[in-house]
């Protein structure tokens, strides 16, 4: 797993400025002559054996086939790579790369209370959730496959582990707000309820993260798959994916990206995390541009993170500064596309996981007084505070699933563009959040790359009737030779008819929703574009040009992300040494260890 991660790394470094498969090699000569690395094929046609001879013959080993993705897994010794990636038959190969996941007041923040007065809760409406697995609670009921509500199905695409049980703590999490029923917290006795948006859809429990919360893209093309293979029996209209990865090729060729378009074009919507790196600043972007994968894809619902402040009213929301921002790398696809609630959220605890174990995550804890009326100050054993837009996904999620039920016919472009054309707009231009623990500050702007559409509203969005026609692919931002930056939709768009982003300026002298936008009157800011005359300054080349956010010069640099005031978690991930500096990253000390390498998993609230 090491070498494999290892390699995974350098391959994304050229892959993401799009280079052929032999600057791969060349990358790969650095490592040692015998190292192999699992890749993932993409063939050109339907995979035979004829196709598996191809690789075996230049060292390959089989490890799994992706028949839908027209790909197959396998391990291959490094001197085969560019020698595979000339093959006729073989239309793209790359690193079967490591995903992770990206985590009371929330649901009456985004309305979803109106649901109920609708007699809506999801009944009948499959949800799959990707994630860590899902443990059985007193919110969250095992049911027989055809029960009213419950996870219904499960299994586990985890290699070595054939349950789909949660032993990192993050699936059941999920699930618990995207379904669970508040039964450990519901009644006289308790201060708050803790109910999932759609609290009776079936729960498909599709297990792709492991113990330490880590997974493979492998792993989730095969559970997308078989979501796609189960939709008609369960009648699964929605995906549920808190889990990413950085961005190493245009979504065009990643096999991750092909996976949930696959589920979108057979009638699934698929709602995915945007990241918890909004306040990364290493290639001086300020955040922007680091939307991670398969978030990046167009035609998906990709979520960012709003905190609810503790209270009911959406007037004192403000964005997480954690939240990642668009534009994606390469692309420059227009994300996210909306945020929820995603701070703070208190759900459901699976019994024994990693994410439960007091000493090692306190903050996560949640105490029997801040629920139970005259309750202790020992640890509940039913729910956890976890943030992150890990969080706000299942809380979007839900929300689809209500539509859904609300009218079955509701394709999932007609879906996201509802949901988006819904969505509240307004919020200030500006937000400042002050980090008591490091004293660093963060200032946030209210853009089309930060907030997407707006903040979720459930209600608004179960009041409108509007079918849209056409795709609701999300817009790609060009940026013009007067260096501004614009929108460009697909003329198959929905946007592109109804004029919602239009051609004025996104960075520039003029708002970016004007008053013909489908979004409304608002607009979401003007002259005061952090991004508009003096425009991008250091961080233009990141974005816009080479110098990309995920290179060696920039999150695995010197100056890391994952440093001594890393925004990942509450540990540095890799200590106070330096990632790759004269400390090995990959030596005597385990890289695996007690400490999340991927600490996307945000458990001292607004970090």
């Amino acid at each position: 797993m090491k070498n494999l991660f290892v390699i995974g790394l350098l391959l994304g470094s050229n892959l993401l400025f799009g280079e052929a498969s032999t600057k791969l090699a060349a990358e790969l000569a650095k490592a040692p002559i015998n190292t192999r690395v699992d890749v993932i094929v993409q063939f050109t046609e339907g995979v035979t054996a004829v196709h598996h001879k191809i690789v075996t013959g230049m060292g390959g080993v089989l490890k799994q086939e992706l028949k839908s993705a027209n790909a197959a897994v396998y391990s291959v010794p490094q001197s085969a790579f560019a020698e595979l990636g000339n093959h006729q038959k073989i239309l793209f190969v790359s690193s079967n790369r490591i995903v992770h996941p990206t985590l009371d007041y929330a649901s009456a923040a985004v309305s979803a209370g109106y649901a109920q007065q609708l007699q809506l809760h999801g009944e009948t409406i499959g949800v799959a959730v990707l994630d860590s697995g899902i443990t059985g609670t007193s919110d969250i009921h095992y049911t027989s496959p055809f029960g009213a509500s419950g996870v219904v199905y499960s299994e586990s695409f985890v290699p070595g582990k054939l349950l789909a049980f949660d032993e990192f703590g993050h699936g059941t999490h999920v699930a618990g707000i995207l379904a669970g029923d508040g039964t450990a917290s519901k009644g006289a006795g308790y201060l708050h309820t803790f109910t999932g948006v759609a609290p009776k859809v079936k729960i498909i429990n599709l297990r792709v993260l492991d113990q330490n919360g880590m997974g493979t893209d492998s792993s989730v093309i095969a559970a997308i798959d078989r979501a796609i293979e189960l939709r008609k029996i369960f009648n699964i209209r929605v995906i549920n994916l808190s889990v990413g990865r950085p961005v190493f090729e245009s979504y065009t060729k990643d096999p991750l990206c092909h996976a949930v378009e696959r589920a979108w074009a057979k009638g699934i919507v698929v709602v995915v995390a945007a990241g918890n790196y909004g306040r990364s600043n290493t290639a001086k972007t300020n955040g922007y541009g680091t939307i991670t994968a398969p978030g990046n894809d167009p035609v998906v619902i990709t979520v960012g993170a709003y905190k609810t402040q503790g209270t009911t009213s959406q007037s004192d929301d403000y964005i997480a500064t954690y939240s990642s921002k668009g534009p994606t790398l390469l692309d420059h696809i227009v994300k996210p596309d909306l945020v929820a609630p995603g701070n703070k959220m208190v759900s459901t605890a699976a019994p024994s996981s990693a994410l439960s174990n007091d000493t090692k995550y306190p903050t996560a804890q949640v105490m029997n007084s801040y629920y139970i009326r005259n309750g202790n100050t020992q640890n509940s054993n039913d729910y956890l505070r976890l943030s992150g837009t890990s969080m706000a996904t299942p809380m979007v999620a839900g929300a689809a699933a209500l539509l859904i039920q609300q009218n079955p016919n509701m394709s999932p472009d007609q879906v996201k563009a509802r949901l988006m054309k819904t969505a509240d707009k307004t919020y200030p231009k500006y937000s400042v959040y002050t980090d008591t623990s490091t004293g660093q500050t963060f200032v946030s702007q209210y853009d089309v790359f930060t907030v997407g559409a707006g903040y979720l509203d459930i209600e608004g969005a179960l009041q409108d009737n509007h079918m849209a026609e056409g795709t609701a692919f999300s817009p790609v931002a060009v940026r013009g030779a007067n260096g501004k930056v614009y929108l460009r939709d697909s003329s198959k768009a929905f946007w592109a008819s109804q004029a919602v982003w239009g051609d004025q300026a996104v960075w520039g002298d003029q708002a970016v929703w004007g008053d013909q936008a489908v979004w409304g009157d608002q607009a979401v800011w003007g002259d005061q574009a952090v991004w508009g005359d003096a425009l991008f300054l250091s961080g233009s080349q990141a974005v816009w040009g080479d110098g990309g956010i995920w290179t060696s010069q920039a999150v695995w640099g010197d100056q890391a992300v994952w440093g001594d005031s890393t925004v990942q978690g509450f540990q540095a991930v890799w200590g106070d040494q330096a990632v790759w500096g004269d400390q090995a990253v990959w030596g005597d000390q385990a890289v695996w260890g007690d400490q999340a390498v991927w600490g996307d998993l945000i458990t001292k609230g607004d970090r």
